[in-house]
């Protein structure tokens, strides 16, 4: 056992020299570095069927290659392990254990990557679900397994049902063996699982048979939007309303010869067009005088365009049955988004939201399915247009606008935008749009960067073509929500501008700094909402001493008799060292006025960290009240890393502040003497009581000098905890002794908390 532990201690820490095989990740899979998770899946898969050893039996060296292959593939899948490949090389991954094996032939050729190649069902995976199914569209994802039969079986359904129902809503699949997170949050137990997803709808799960057509009536149940039977008391009635607010109509014309929409049809197009145009039918062999007055004289579809023009330009009619045909045909005929000009540009955008397209002479926004954004983002008040950059350089060259662009305009003024930089999918584009007016993330423009202003300012640099950096963005505006107010936030493209990307040393992406007038930090840390915002709080309020070799002497070596240190020796590069740091800076916090907490980037002083022995890291280390031995240390050993683990450790190690307290203790000392006391009435057989413990020592090491702590075994002292009226463990109650002055309000909210930890425990 203590074999084990020792091996997993060590595969949690990282060598002190790292080795480095330079080995091209991107150029064994044959894909650049702007690649996509799905685009990177799509190359190994090609790989492995080529070269895969159990086809190449016979082949010299076809295991070893196969293994760097299959290395770099888990490496560029990886979000956190990709981030530090492009930024260290293979010294950043000495943290990360490499899986010696790989899966058969057959593994790779059905169930790897298995609905990647298909163009109308969509492989969502955990950097892209929430975005997707926030979008606003109505998303049908299949939950599978790559060894599921059942899913296997289901393959071939799936993608035909996909194909009827394009335009209609989204179809999905997720694999749950490459994607394991998102289902577990989804709570996917079985396979396959189906699940109907609409922002604002509540999700609905789908248990019928696996047909198309059983598929296809559940989802239909969920298009809800109305088909209008039209005749001669209300289709002019209804015609101007909807021309009136900017919105069209397919009317299909059902007479008693040619062939029109059936009922289904026509509920798939209300469904497609939903918001862009409205869906009615005429019944000519009861209304043909009425037909006749739309110079209809049997069956067929015609679209009715809102757009002020002359009769016969405003009527399309529509020779196809096919769903996706009129979909398309009808799109192509609706009014363009609004284009601005430099004229109305600032009038426009200063106090309003807009989504624009910059283009320079390309179609860029103008893409026909684009037209369905103003619907999406009508919610959120957010206007679609588009500018010609080839026509306003003016403008563009102003915003710094160099390539086509979608761009998000806050509604607080020309300077308050963000670019995007993903996919051009539809549900993409209108989720980014969402979340960046809910944001405060601008981008910044050299007048604009925030080097000499008085607020702090968290910049992002980065490049457009790199998918770690697209990771990043949707983290940095969640943080953004929740500092507001305190920190500024800003992303800066370093392939724009690159002097200012330079002057400030930016040599790997994404890289974020927090400039706080003359003070620059470089973020250390996880690329999470929740390790930005422990970062900044962090600098605003700092808990951990950053501590030269210089200090280190000073305040740690030569420290006073009655003070303790907790040190962490890290490098930047390091998985284990990045993961600590959160959860350090929580010690920090706990110990705050008990033991002083610090960190040494071993990176930037390797000698010093050689000299004081630093063999792996992070390597955590307390320094206890020296007494004569002020390098006396202990090194930390433990299997978790969290805080928790961390104070239970570092209190074993320090002198104990509380007092057990026996029947006589309690009648002298607490309920006869002159001083505050709190205590901890407990049980040894209690296990409440033993996670409370740590806390309890905690808080005694808080009020030592003002309010001491005692414990009271009940399991020993049972009577005297029943006379005390104790009912159950662990009981924490507070003696003031009222002669005295009082006790100040911190001391009594920090008694209240602990208090309230231990209620907490009794009722788990």
């Amino acid at each position: 056992a203590d074999s084990g532990r020792r091996q997993f201690f060590r595969a949690t820490r990282c060598a002190a020299i790292p080795v480095s095989t330079d080995e091209d990740y991107y150029g064994l899979l044959g894909v650049t570095k702007e690649a996509s998770s799905r685009e990177i899946r799509r190359a190994f898969k090609k790989h492995a069927l080529a070269t895969h050893p159990d086809t190449n039996p016979k082949s010299e060296g076809v295991h070893t290659r196969f293994l760097r292959v299959r290395r770099a593939y888990e490496v560029l899948t990886d979000e956190d392990l990709r981030r530090k490949y492009d930024r260290y090389g293979e010294k950043g991954l000495q943290d990360s254990q490499e899986i010696d094996g790989y899966r058969s032939y057959d593994f790779y050729r059905y169930d790897f990557g298995v609905y990647d190649d298909d163009l109308e069902i969509i492989t969502l995976d955990r950097e892209d679900f929430d975005m997707a199914v926030n979008s606003g569209e109505l998303w049908f994802v299949n939950f599978y397994f790559p060894n599921c039969a059942d899913c296997h079986d289901l393959e071939p359904t799936w993608r035909e049902f996909a194909k009827e129902m394009e335009g209609l809503l989204r179809v999905a699949a997720v694999d749950c063996g490459y994607s394991g997170d998102v289902c577990k949050r989804k709570g996917i137990t079985s396979y396959p699982t189906f699940l109907l997803i609409k922002a604002g709808m509540d999700e609905e799960k789908y248990l019928g048979d696996r047909s198309k057509e059983s598929l296809t009536n559940f989802t239909m149940q969920f298009v809800k939007n109305k088909v209008t039977e039209l005749w001669q008391g209300n289709v002019f009635g209804e015609i101007e309303r909807a021309f009136v607010s900017g919105i069209g109509w397919i009317i299909t014309f059902c007479a008693e010869t040619g062939d029109c929409l059936s009922s289904e049809a026509r509920q798939k197009l209300a469904g497609m067009l939903d918001g862009l145009a409205n869906v009615g039918w005429m019944d000519c062999s009861r209304q043909p005088d009425l037909c006749a007055s739309f110079d209809v004289t049997s069956s067929t579809t015609a679209y009715f365009s809102p757009s002020i023009q002359t009769e016969k330009q405003s009527t399309l009619f529509l020779q196809s049955l096919d769903t996706k045909e009129i979909y398309s045909e009808v799109l192509q005929r609706m009014p363009d988004v609004e284009t601005l000009t430099k004229d109305i540009f600032s009038d426009k955008v200063a106090r309003h939201r807009w989504l624009v397209s910059f283009s320079f002479g390309q179609a860029g926004l103008a893409s026909h399915k684009y037209k369905k954004l103003k619907v999406l983002l009508k919610d959120l008040h957010i206007q679609v247009g588009k500018v010609d950059c080839i026509t306003q350089a003016e403008l563009c060259g102003s915003l710094y606008i160099q390539e086509p662009s979608i761009v998000v305009f806050k509604g607080l003024g020309i300077n308050e935008f963000e670019i995007y930089h993903g996919g051009d999918m539809l549900y993409e584009v209108a989720s980014f749009a969402k979340d960046s007016v809910r944001a405060h993330v601008t981008t910044l423009r050299p007048g604009h960067f925030p080097s000499d202003r008085k607020e702090p300012w968290l910049v992002e640099f980065f490049i457009p073509r790199c998918p770690p950096c697209h990771t990043l963005l949707p983290e940095l505006r969640k943080a953004s929500v929740q500092l507001f107010g305190q920190v500024k936030f800003g992303t800066l493209d370093c392939t724009v501008l690159k002097e200012l990307c330079r002057k400030h040393n930016i040599r790997s992406y994404p890289t974020m700094v927090l400039f706080n007038q003359s003070s620059i930090h470089g973020y250390e840390g996880r690329h999470s909402a929740e390790g930005i915002v422990d970062f900044v709080e962090h600098l605003v309020n700092p808990v951990v001493v950053t501590l030269t070799p210089d200090t280190f002497q000073k305040l740690v070596k030569r420290r006073e008799s009655t003070e303790a240190w907790l040190v962490d020796f890290y490098v930047p590069w390091c998985g284990p060292c990045q993961a600590l740091l959160p959860e350090w800076r929580k010690v920090a916090r706990m110990f705050s006025g008990i033991v002083r907490v610090g960190t040494v980037d071993c990176g930037k002083y390797q000698s010093f960290c050689e000299q004081e022995d630093v063999q792996a890291y992070p390597e955590i280390r307390l320094f206890p009240q020296s007494g004569s031995h002020p390098d006396r240390y202990q090194s930390y050993g433990g299997w978790s890393r969290d805080a928790a683990s961390l104070r239970t450790w570092a209190l074993e190690s320090l002198p104990r502040a509380s007092e057990d307290l026996s029947p006589e203790d309690l009648r002298k000392h607490v309920y006869s003497g002159k001083e505050h006391w709190v205590l901890d009435f407990s049980a040894p057989w209690c296990e409440p009581c033993q996670d409370f413990a740590p806390e309890f020592e905690l808080l005694a090491h808080m009020m030592k000098g003002s309010v001491r702590a005692g414990k009271v075994d009940c399991h020993t002292h049972s009577q005297a905890c029943e006379k005390a009226g104790i009912k159950s463990y662990p009981t924490v109650r507070f003696y003031p002794y009222l002669g005295s002055s009082k006790v100040s309000g911190a001391t009594l909210f920090a008694l209240l908390s602990f208090r309230l930890k231990a209620e907490h425990l009794h009722n788990t």
